[in-house]
């Protein structure tokens, strides 16, 4: 620890082991000129072989006493400091071609995807070490137990893929779950065309809001029954047995319908 006392409103469990330290930077793989953006570095388990392999990167700390450690231990040469909340922070200020990295903390994981989601134009990959059952939530198949609400809306955007596990052991303080790292790379070209994004992401979040529910009562305070049917939906299915791709047909068509 290094002296630091975690702080557990940040969610704080850092990295420990250096096998796992050397697999996350190898599937990163950085190269000299790469912007590198890393959230939550802490106590740069990762922060150190990233610069020393792309020569710079930029972290977002919230920690002032752990942000304060990395201005004395880099130059701004290596490494340029954001000292906020990377919920709040707005990726677009660093430009495109963004390769985000990050140790994220269990308690914003899936709040902190879907602020990363909404840049993700800007993004060439990104690779983050979460909650391993939330990692089987984003890669999820229809009709598994983890699909649901962040599987569709990742998956709309993103080729979403489990690289490998991490014990809880290689985390100081050890946390009581394992992790897993994941790999998002946004799907550029073959990105859907949704055309209301607010609208498709009401219809996917009310379809799982109460995963027992069929379409046709999920979404009543959106369209009626023949309006799913128009939109080749069957009203008697769940949510959690429609594909990305047909999300997306619903949306699109109830866009037109309102139009």
């Amino acid at each position: 620890m290094h002296g630091h006392q975690p702080r557990k409103r940040f969610g704080q469990n850092f990295l420990a082991d250096p096998h796992y330290v050397a697999r996350i930077v190898d599937a990163v793989a950085p190269q000299p000129g790469d912007r590198i953006v890393e959230i939550g570095p802490g106590l740069a388990a990762l922060t150190r072989p990233l610069i020393e392999r792309a020569g710079h990167l930029d972290a977002i700390e919230i920690d002032r006493d752990l942000a304060g450690r990395l201005a004395s231990d880099f130059p701004p040469a290596q490494l340029t400091l954001h000292v906020t909340d990377a919920l709040a922070f707005d990726f677009a200020t660093l430009g495109p071609a963004l390769k985000i990295v990050g140790n994220l903390p269990y308690n914003i994981s899936s709040p902190l995807l879907f602020h990363l989601a909404q840049f993700d134009a800007l993004l060439v990959d990104v690779h983050v070490m979460l909650q391993k059952e939330v990692v089987a939530r984003m890669t999820a198949a229809p009709a598994t137990p983890e699909y649901g609400r962040l599987t569709v809306m990742l998956q709309a955007l993103f080729r979403v893929a489990r690289l490998f596990a991490v014990p809880a052991g290689a985390f100081r303080p050890v946390p009581k779950v394992d992790s897993a790292v994941v790999r998002l790379v946004p799907l550029g070209e073959k990105k859907p065309d949704i055309a209301d994004v607010a609208l498709f992401g009401r219809i996917v979040a009310a379809a799982f809001g109460q995963r027992r529910k069929t379409m046709r009562n999920a979404l009543s305070t959106i369209c009626d029954e023949a309006a799913l049917r128009r939109a080749g939906i069957d009203p008697g299915a769940r949510g959690e047995t429609l594909a990305v791709g047909e999300f997306v047909r619903l949306a699109n068509a109830l866009a037109g319908h309102r139009e």
